[in-house]
């Protein structure tokens, strides 16, 4: 069972992972802490946009293989290649930060390795409005993270809504997280569970 957990910054999407991972005693694969351009990134993004990106494609891609390498099992990722180029690229691209010869150069890397890449049995969107995202960012007090522009994370928003409604093909299940939330109600937690027993009991494990 491979299974992603998708969503804008500060939705809780490692929180998820942690939970579901110790619940189902499987693998967890987190997004890359230490990108040396993301404190350079929010100081300066029309400057290191591209290099923040690529920077994330190829530990994504390095992610990516090391998934197919491990032994099978259930897998836990979070966020996905596809979010990085679909939605936070994209975004940077159409916000005129990064450069049209760049973003083609990024694109074709990426559609290089996402034709050799499967689909998750089921991606998890957490979306969650600008107030959710912004007092959870506060909240767990990443230093280069309390600068971030609202008006960034309300485009960042935008571009999941449109990927999940016209673009992404795959299975997803979307859990509203100004109401529903997986640490202190458990039954949005059982809830998600269910949905995974239901893949897992038709892969016949």
């Amino acid at each position: 069972m491979y299974i992603a957990i998708a969503g804008n910054i500060g939705s809780g999407k490692t929180t998820l992972t942690q939970m579901l991972t110790a619940r189902y005693d499987a693998r967890a694969y987190f997004e890359e802490g230490n990108n040396p351009y993301i404190d350079d990134f929010y100081n300066d993004m029309n400057r290191w946009a591209f290099n923040l990106q690529i920077y994330f494609l190829g530990s994504r891609i390095q992610q990516t293989m090391d998934m197919l390498r491990d032994a099978p099992g259930d897998v836990f990722q979070d966020r996905t290649i596809f979010e990085d180029a679909c939605i936070f690229a994209d975004n940077l691209h159409k916000m005129g930060l990064m450069a049209s010869r760049d973003f083609e150069t990024y694109m074709k890397i990426y559609r290089l390795i996402t034709n050799l890449i499967p689909r998750p049995d089921l991606l998890i969107y957490l979306k969650a409005s600008v107030p959710t995202l912004i007092h959870q960012i506060r909240r767990r007090g990443r230093a280069y993270e309390m600068n971030i522009d609202e008006l960034y994370l309300k485009r960042l928003n935008e571009r999941y809504d449109y990927w999940i409604e016209n673009l992404y093909d795959g299975e997803v299940m979307v859990i509203d997280k100004d109401h529903e939330d997986f640490v202190d109600s458990p039954e949005v937690m059982e809830r998600i569970c269910r949905r995974l027993d239901e893949i897992r009991a038709k892969d016949g494990r």
